[in-house]
């Protein structure tokens, strides 16, 4: 392919470099593309297209460690950023605490708001380590889940806390 080829194919897209889940990488996004989009198009199907409009959080990532909507995020204003997706927290093998107690607490059902939920948790516990249940409902709040009352999933964040705040005094 030619240089003018290569030019007409990256016609409409910008190239951007960003870290994802720990790696840097370079991406190919489109003109007016948003974040959720982007980085479904290249392989992160946790993040989950639910409403398209920033109202149920399912397409939660975590960018420069604050929860953010990929769904309301341009893609190109995550250039030179670091974002974190539920691929980036833990493994099947080793789990991140918060995925523990999701799974443990039975908060998990049908599975389509964990991720966005999982990750607005963690963004919440870094920031304030041993949270009131009020802080973790607040910081759960932009998460919908339609399959259960939320109590599994805030006593899921309480024990996550519980868990984490014992390993950080070992």
């Amino acid at each position: 392919m030619n240089n003018k080829n290569m030019l007409e194919a990256k016609k409409g897209f910008f190239d951007i470099t960003l870290t994802i889940n720990g790696e840097f990488l370079e991406l190919a996004v489109k003109n007016g593309e948003f974040l959720l989009d982007a980085l479904r198009r290249h392989g992160w199907k946790s993040v989950k297209k639910g409403c398209d409009t920033g109202d149920c959080g399912s397409c939660t990532v975590l960018l420069d460690g604050k929860p953010v909507l990929g769904c309301l995020v341009p893609a190109v204003t995550a250039h030179g950023r670091a974002v974190t997706t539920i691929e980036g927290l833990g493994t099947v093998r080793k789990p991140h605490a918060l995925q523990e107690a999701f799974v443990a607490a039975g908060a998990v059902q049908c599975g389509f708001c964990i991720p966005g939920m999982i990750l607005s948790s963690k963004a919440l516990l870094d920031a304030v380590p041993a949270p009131t249940e009020a802080e973790i409902r607040k910081a759960l709040d932009g998460n919908l889940c339609r399959c259960t009352g939320y109590v599994k999933q805030v006593e899921a964040v309480k024990n996550a806390a519980k868990k984490l705040a014992g390993k950080r005094r070992a």
